[in-house]
């Protein structure tokens, strides 16, 4: 049984590029489904579908590389089971500078921390990828 499911996501995804494979396939959930469209919609990820199986479903995520290396240079979970991080919606973290993305779970779904500054909302950050 995983304890945090989200770090076992990032972990895996963090594998696979270490690796050099195209694909990695993780138990799918909604927030991981979330977080897949965030990558894709940020270009970080060529691609996500979900596979049917007898269970929940897995989520395969078509990695992205460009000369060889990979576009996802680093994941970091920010928010973890003993110690959860909450921020208002002036405090939103830039990542790199604003070379990365931050990626919170707000009241109003999960998204990226320019998209939270644009719609003026806070929320607990999940994970920074850059």
């Amino acid at each position: 049984m995983l304890s945090d499911p989200i770090a076992d996501m990032l972990t895996r995804i963090r594998n696979a590029i270490r690796t050099k494979a195209d694909k990695v396939d993780i138990p799918a959930s909604r927030i991981k489904l979330e977080i897949a469209k965030i990558l894709k919609e940020e270009g970080y990820i060529r691609a996500y579908k979900i596979l049917k199986d007898k269970k929940q479903g897995i989520l395969r995520i078509n990695l992205k590389y460009v000369d060889g290396d990979s576009l996802i240079t680093g994941l970091k979970k920010v928010s973890k089971g003993g110690r959860r991080v909450y921020v208002g919606s002036s405090d939103v973290p830039k990542v790199l500078g604003g070379v990365g993305i931050s990626i919170i779970s707000t009241s109003h779904g999960v998204m990226t921390g320019t998209e939270c500054r644009r719609q003026n909302v806070g929320g607990e950050v999940i994970c920074y990828v850059w």
